[in-house]
């Protein structure tokens, strides 16, 4: 561990604390965007607050909708639960576990974002999470649609093979973040 890293972390929760400015900087930028193509043309930037206050009308409930999510996760499911069903320590019932819950996820996928956040804060591994988000392109209601234009053969296969690389995803998901890759022998040596 470098001699920094321990004093970034929260009091033993082993959150990170966000000390970016990037936040800040990037909704300056875009206020600065705002007020430039107010002052070029107003018309143009009455039209895109209007825009955007009918977007953060229609993100405002979904908002709320993750917020009591969170809450809800936070005071049933307890870390440990989730590093047991979907830790590294999971195996196949892990696996198993991420692609049944991304096919019956439903709403939009905007929402299950944080929510995988707060899983992977509390143990979930990365490999699951991309898994499930992948899983969430077979749609078990739109399923005997495609039975009837495309047949049942056509269907099966696809779901098999969108299953398949769902773990595939996953896998390359987790080596790209780089946790839970056991590290090698020079690795080892080398700490």
């Amino acid at each position: 561990m470098k001699q920094g890293e321990g004093a970034e972390k929260g009091k033993g929760n082993g959150k990170k604390k966000n000390n970016s400015s990037f936040p800040v900087i990037f909704l300056g930028i875009v206020i600065g965007i705002y007020c430039i193509v107010a002052m070029m043309d107003t018309a143009i930037a009455l039209h895109a607050l209007e825009t955007f206050g009918g977007i953060l009308r229609q993100i405002i409930p979904v908002l709320v909708l993750v917020c009591a999510l969170m809450f809800l996760i936070d005071l049933f499911i307890k870390p440990k639960a989730i590093a047991k069903y979907l830790g590294s320590e999971s195996g196949i019932f892990g696996w198993i576990v991420a692609i049944i819950a991304g096919i019956i996820a439903t709403g939009p996928v905007y929402v299950w974002y944080s929510v995988l956040a707060d899983f992977r804060e509390k143990g979930m591994r990365t490999a699951l999470a991309g898994v499930f988000l992948y899983m969430r392109s077979v749609k078990l209601p739109f399923m005997p649609v495609m039975i009837y234009y495309f047949g049942g053969l056509y269907t099966a296969v696809l779901t098999i093979y969108l299953i398949g690389f769902s773990v595939v995803v996953g896998l390359i998901c987790e080596a790209a973040d780089g946790k839970e890759i056991i590290p090698g022998p020079t690795e080892k040596s080398s700490r």
